[in-house]
């Protein structure tokens, strides 16, 4: 019976030197990237990042013809985000910056790295969240009508809540809380109120009118979303009609917020 084999590991640190000493190195290379608005030439090799990534495999499928190869067009990929991913693919490891690594997730989400996408977000996640809500606040009402604010959780709503620069009147952002509670109460099988427990604390009743807060204490009697002393919170601040009392964030207005007869009794602040 033959014995097995002895399996030999080298050191790791002299192997990933030596990858990373190829990477955009025209010694052996046989593909060449054009690369960004930049158009820089990256240098590369077909092997390594077809073994690596299925979709550098596809599309380096195609043997190349006789002469000199014509250089494979990436422009939506800044250069420096695909260097990082030629480091990731060719080490198994790379350097990210904090300036740079919003590219370098969605280069990674293009390539269908899902190591490297996950270390992106996790390192990029305050800047991510930061141009995600900036994004929203300038796109408010489209944001609101679409599938993925719906599907939303909780935390991610909450930064969306608390802006002053949501271009949206607060009585649509209830009806908008409202459809975001629904959805989730049917998903997780809980009370629509108890689903929006975490985040209706963040809408400013006060801003309403009187009517309209007439007929959001109806329909919250039939279905309950808003507790019931956050309701009458926003009562207080119509019938002392004074800025002192009114001041703070439940009743400071939107970017998007609809002048209403009583805004001028609150003597309502905007940042």
């Amino acid at each position: 019976m033959e014995t097995p084999g002895l399996v030999v590991h080298g050191e790791a640190e002299p192997f990933s030197t030596a990858l990373r000493s190829l990477i955009n190195n025209p010694l052996y290379s046989d593909v060449r990237f054009v690369v960004g608005q930049e158009r820089q030439e990256v240098f590369a090799h077909r092997c390594l990042l077809a073994c690596r990534c299925n979709f550098f495999q596809r599309l380096l499928s195609s043997e190349p013809g006789p002469g000199v190869p014509s250089p494979v067009v990436l422009s939506t990929v800044p250069a420096e985000a695909f260097l990082v991913v030629l480091e990731f693919l060719y080490t198994n490891s790379a350097k990210l910056q904090r300036h740079s690594v919003l590219e370098v997730l969605t280069a990674a989400v293009e390539y269908g790295l899902e190591e490297l996408r996950e270390v992106a977000v996790t390192f990029g996640l305050g800047q991510l969240q930061e141009r995600c809500v900036a994004f929203i606040e300038a796109h408010s009402q489209e944001t609101l009508r679409t599938r993925g604010f719906l599907e939303l959780s909780a935390p991610a709503l909450l930064p969306l809540l608390r802006s002053d620069k949501l271009c949206v009147d607060e009585a649509e952002l209830v009806l908008a809380a409202r459809s975001w509670a629904r959805v989730g109460a049917a998903v997780l099988e809980r009370p629509v109120a108890e689903v929006a427990a975490p985040v209706v604390r963040e809408l400013r009743l006060a801003l309403l009118a009187p009517a309209e807060l007439s007929a959001l204490e109806e329909q919250n009697r039939r279905e309950p979303l808003i507790p019931a002393e956050q309701i009458v919170e926003a009562w207080k601040c119509h019938a002392l009609r004074r800025g002192d009392a009114a001041r703070g964030t439940p009743c400071r207005r939107r970017r998007g917020t609809l002048p209403r007869e009583h805004h001028r009794f609150l003597d309502l602040p905007f940042k």
